[in-house]
């Protein structure tokens, strides 16, 4: 009995294996099928580029404002959300719809620094 577990383990964990491996690939391949030019992306890499041009084995990638490269679509390594893209990019937090309202409401109250009755008695309440 010891010797077939012995035996069974190993073809499992192989399974297994081969599995995962199957899951990850078919997952590049349906990636690399829904690119699409506008699309941010991130390359095996570490770049960030935006695609120009899907061909059939290629993707050409801007890099930079006029700088277009070629890729394969295997160094693709993900597709990004617009919103992810832009944050990345141009350095702007993903929640920049809300930091901005909370400074605005600081910003309306003046700030003063007279020492006078008044501010003591608002500092007070």
């Amino acid at each position: 009995m010891a010797n077939l577990i012995i035996l069974i383990l190993p073809i499992v964990a192989i399974f297994l294996m081969f599995r995962s491996q199957k899951k990850r690939q078919q997952q590049a391949a349906s990636m690399q099928a829904t690119l699409q030019p506008g699309a941010g992306v991130r390359t095996i890499g570490g770049m960030y580029a935006q695609v120009k041009a899907v061909n059939d084995e290629t993707v050409e990638l801007e890099v930079a404002p006029g700088v277009v490269v070629h890729y394969t679509k295997g160094a693709v390594a993900a597709v990004l959300e617009p919103l992810e893209y832009d944050a990345i990019i141009n350095g702007r937090p993903a929640e920049a719809d809300e930091e901005p309202a909370a400074e605005a409401e600081d910003a309306e109250k003046p700030l003063s620094l007279a020492k006078d009755a008044e501010a003591d008695a608002t500092e007070t309440k």
